[in-house]
C-alpha cells in the first residue's frame, strides 16, 4: 500500500440473538481469538472490540451481547441495552443468525435495527451443519422480506466458509478515513480484562449445564514480577450450591479450571502466569446495579 492510497475505517458492529456464533466469527475475522466462546447462550457479556486491519481497510468489530426477551435482572437489561446502543454507532452492521432458524428473539434484533443508520449484511451462520441443503435457497428468499438487507450471505464461522466474501462485502461499505488503530493492534481491550474473561470461559465450558449464568469473574491482582504474570482471580456465585459444583470433590474442579485458563493466559500474554482461583459467594450480585458496576459492567 502506498502513501497515495485511500484508508478505509469504520466500526463493524456482530448483532444477533444469543448464541447464534458472533464470538466464533469475530475470532475467525480476526485470525486470532480475543472473544470466548461456549455453547452456553449469553457467553458474551460485554462489548469486546476487535480490530483487524488489512492493506487500506481496518475494520473495528464489536461483538455484542446477544440480544434476548428475557430482562429478569439488571445484568440482562445492561447486556441488552450495550447491544442496542453499539447498533446506533457504527458504520456497517452484520445481523448473524442460525440456520433455518427465525424465531421470536430474531424478530427483536430486526426491530432494533429499525432506525439503524448503517448498512445491515445478513450472515446466515452454520450453514455446514445443514442437512438438508436444499431448504437453504428457500429461507434466503423468505428472510429477503425481512428486512432490506444490503447484503444477504450464507457462512460458518467455525470453518470459515465465506468469511472472506463477507469481509469484503464490510470492506467496500466502510467509510474514507484514517485509519484510528496502529496495524497491529488486534483489540482496545486491556489483558487484565482478557484474563478475567478466559477464566468465565473455562468455568462455562467445564461445569456446563450445572452452572447458571450467575458466575463472574473478578480480578484482584494483576502484575508482573521477574517476567511471571502473577493473577489473584475471585469468581463470584450466588448460593453456596453453586460453589460446591466450581471447587468440585477434593477441589479437582477448580484445579483443572485454573490449569486450562492459566494455559490460555500464557499464550495470551507470551509469559509464565501463576494463577490462583478463589470462590465466593454474594447472593443476588447479578441484580446488584453497583456489582455490576465494579465487574465492568458499564454503559
Amino acid at each position: 500500500m502506498s502513501i497515495e492510497d485511500p484508508q478505509y475505517c469504520g466500526y463493524v458492529a456482530l448483532v444477533g440473538r444469543p448464541n447464534v456464533g458472533k464470538s466464533t466469527l469475530l475470532n475467525n475475522l480476526l485470525g486470532q481469538k480475543i472473544s470466548i466462546t461456549s455453547r452456553k447462550p449469553q457467553t458474551t457479556r460485554h462489548r469486546i472490540t476487535g480490530i483487524d486491519t488489512r492493506d487500506q481497510y481496518q475494520s473495528i468489530f464489536v461483538d455484542t451481547p446477544g440480544i434476548h426477551q428475557t430482562q429478569t435482572n439488571a445484568m440482562n437489561r445492561y447486556m441488552n441495552r450495550a447491544a442496542a446502543s453499539t447498533i446506533a454507532d457504527v458504520d456497517v452492521t452484520v445481523f448473524i443468525v442460525d440456520r433455518l432458524v427465525w424465531n421470536e428473539e430474531d424478530e427483536l434484533v430486526v426491530k432494533s435495527l429499525a432506525n439503524a443508520r448503517s448498512p445491515i449484511i445478513l450472515a446466515i451462520n452454520k450453514v455446514d451443519r445443514i442437512v438438508e441443503k436444499n431448504r437453504l435457497l428457500p429461507h434466503i428468499q423468505t428472510l429477503a422480506t425481512k428486512f432490506s438487507w444490503a447484503d444477504i450471505l450464507p457462512i460458518s464461522a467455525k470453518n470459515g466458509y465465506n468469511v472472506d466474501a463477507l469481509r469484503a462485502a464490510i470492506n467496500k461499505r466502510l467509510p474514507e478515513k484514517p485509519h484510528f488503530y496502529d496495524e497491529d493492534q488486534i483489540t482496545d481491550r486491556s489483558e487484565r480484562f482478557m484474563a478475567a474473561e478466559l477464566i468465565r470461559e473455562k468455568l462455562m465450558r467445564q461445569c456446563g449445564d450445572e452452572l447458571p449464568y450467575q458466575v463472574a469473574v473478578e480480578i484482584e491482582e494483576y502484575k508482573l514480577v521477574n517476567n511471571i504474570v502473577h493473577i489473584h482471580a475471585l469468581i463470584w456465585v450466588e448460593r453456596d450450591g453453586q460453589k460446591k459444583i466450581i471447587i468440585g470433590k477434593s477441589g479437582e474442579q477448580i484445579k483443572s479450571i485454573g490449569t486450562d485458563a492459566r494455559k490460555d493466559i500464557e499464550i495470551m500474554t507470551d509469559q509464565k502466569v501463576m494463577l490462583k482461583l478463589w470462590v465466593k459467594v454474594k447472593s443476588s450480585w447479578s441484580d446488584d446495579e453497583r456489582m455490576l458496576k465494579s465487574l465492568g459492567f458499564e454503559e
